[in-house]
């Protein structure tokens, strides 16, 4: 039985399945950044996550793991040292996907998967977020309400002679 055993099977049998997300994975701690569909993309969040979460343990056990999933020397390297470091103080959440829209021949759910730390634009928007917030009082807003109001009959009745 199959009870409780519910994932994306990507219309792949189980080696192509694999070597697939292997791929993308490596892809997405090569250039930080992949565009794929919605599908594939929520697929290699379930994937990739637990690796990258092996990466904030630098030890030969946890390479010698992660190593057997993505067969790919350089992408663990650059997942242990420097992606490893970035990560360090996150307790989950490693990836984030943004949609885009329908690709144009089959119309697809398209998205683009990123790493949460390397996306600058997004980091930009925290920061002048947390430093910008304001409290306004009713008084000042009901003030700043009134006076254009104040205002409008003045310049209109001008314009209407």
């Amino acid at each position: 039985m199959r009870h409780n055993k519910s994932f994306n099977h990507l219309s792949r049998k189980k080696a192509h399945r694999d070597a697939l997300l292997a791929n993308m994975t490596i892809s997405l701690i090569k250039h930080k950044r992949i565009f794929t569909t919605l599908a594939k993309a929520k697929a290699l969040r379930m994937y990739a996550e637990p690796l990258i979460n092996r990466a904030k343990e630098d030890s030969m056990a946890n390479r010698r793991l992660v190593f057997s999933y993505l067969q790919n020397k350089e992408a663990v390297t650059e997942l242990f040292r420097e992606i490893s470091q970035k990560i360090a103080d996150r307790p989950g959440g490693y990836t984030r996907i943004l949609k885009t829209g329908n690709r144009l021949g089959d119309n697809a759910k398209t998205c683009f998967i990123e790493l949460v730390d390397y996306n600058e634009n997004m980091l930009k928007d925290k920061k002048t977020e947390k430093k910008g917030r304001t409290r306004r009082s009713r008084k000042s807003s009901a003030a700043a309400e009134a006076a254009p109001a104040a205002e409008a009959p003045a310049t209109e009745a001008p314009a209407a002679e």
